[in-house]
């Protein structure tokens, strides 16, 4: 039996048992996984620093490295995001809607566990433990398979977190890591139909489209964010301003970061000469169509090319272009944006209005920056990720996300 197959098995088997667990025992679990963190440390960031050293060596991308680093300020944050999951409402057993049928049976519509989850992801350690503390305190196993850039990390971090919850009672097995990082691994695991209940990819654009397009079992697509805030005519500038340089600038290496500015035509003139200014002045490499390119508002702005419409950078680089109004600003949007999150500056209620209803994605905003797109500001606790698609879930996925309903019947010998 393969590496992962034996893991598909010994999950499915600590599915069943982790299903029937209660509350309380799971949030032990979490509690335990929390303090596990902490007690190991040392051992942690030791294998974090093996898997830094060979990212450095292989002159990885800064913004590759910021997601990749752990330092004990981010282990803590790691610990006490699993506290404060188990501290949030356990939604296994959440009766959805129920009623009497008029042959007289009850029926109720109940959350339970998926079953075993498995995530393929890159180099983001922190996934290893929000991934594992999500299916814990919603009754699931999961199978994580991280990216070769931190193998080090999380295989540290899954022994800890896996001797974690067998030390609070529960089966060891819930929570396992792919050891193997060849290609053949991964791919393995994206067939086994009927032991994997649902696939979650988070990472590039090449890693989602491989795992949508080759995997045999249920997907959730997440991630990609080419996100776009549009100046409409009716803006405050100042806003707009303090949104833009948000929306791009306070982390540029994640997905719901700006990779797009668009603007009306009746003020591009006036409000983007000081934004320009202050993206340039924090390091942003600005490419733009002709109108913003003559402004000469920076000392250089690169031509736009079609790509940059539709280009997620994850780092300090933005698209800009001018639009005529909202009906193209909306067309602009959802013909390039990758339907993660998008904003409008605006103080026209009408013109929000019609960007809420007619932009496609997961969160619209409305003078707010796109950087609030996250399981934790919005109040779900940790996520397992930020689905872009329309089934089963949609947006930042927290704890309900990782349910099934079932129905249950209750009678007293009707028969039909």
């Amino acid at each position: 039996m393969s590496e992962v197959m034996n893991l598909a098995v010994q999950a499915r088997k600590a599915a069943v048992r982790l299903g029937t667990t209660s509350t309380e025992q799971r949030n032990r679990a979490l509690l335990a996984m929390a303090g596990g963190l902490m007690h190991a440390q040392d051992e942690i960031l030791a294998a974090n620093a093996k898997d830094m050293e060979a990212a450095r060596a292989k002159n990885v991308a800064a913004s590759l490295l910021d997601r990749l680093e752990l330092d004990p300020g981010r282990l803590k944050s790691m610990s006490e995001a699993l506290k404060a999951l188990s501290l949030l409402a356990d939604p296994i057993g959440e009766v959805v809607e129920g009623h009497t049928l008029p042959n007289g049976i009850q029926l109720s519509q109940v959350r339970v566990p998926l079953g075993v989850v498995a995530m393929i992801y890159e180099a983001r350690p922190n996934v290893t433990a929000d991934a594992a503390g999500l299916c814990v305190k919603t009754g699931n196993a999961v199978i994580l398979r991280g990216g070769s850039l931190a193998v080090h990390s999380n295989l540290a971090l899954t022994k800890v977190l896996s001797n974690s919850v067998a030390g609070a009672g529960l089966p060891a097995a819930c929570i396992q890591s792919v050891e193997s990082t060849d290609r053949e691994a991964a791919e393995e695991l994206m067939g086994l139909h009927g032991y994997i209940d649902v696939l979650i990819p988070r990472g590039g654009a090449g890693l989602i489209r491989n795992v949508v397009e080759n995997a045999k079992v249920p997907v959730i697509e997440t991630g990609v964010g080419n996100c776009h805030v549009y100046i409409h005519g009716g803006a405050d500038f100042e806003m707009a301003r303090k949104i833009v340089v948000n929306a791009k600038c306070q982390r540029p290496g994640v997905c719901n970061a700006a990779e797009s500015l668009i603007v009306d035509e009746a003020v591009y003139e006036r409000v983007l000469p000081p934004i320009l200014k202050e993206l340039e002045s924090n390091g942003v490499t600005i490419v733009a169509d002709e109108r913003v390119r003559t402004l000469g508002a920076v000392m250089r702005i690169e031509p736009a090319t079609e790509e940059d419409w539709g280009t997620e950078y994850l780092d300090l680089k933005i698209s800009v272009k001018v639009v005529s109004g909202l009906d193209e600003a909306i067309t602009h949007v959802n013909t390039y944006g990758s339907k993660h999150s998008e904003a409008i500056v605006t103080g026209d209620y009408a013109a929000a209005r019609r960007f809420l209803a007619e932009v496609d994605a997961a969160a619209v905003y409305v003078n707010a920056s796109t950087r609030f797109t996250d399981g934790g500001e919005f109040g779900l606790g940790a996520e397992i990720g930020i689905s872009t698609q329309k089934l089963h879930a949609r947006g930042p996925m927290g704890l309900a996300a990782l349910t099934s309903t079932k129905f249950v019947l209750m009678g007293n010998g009707q028969i039909r």
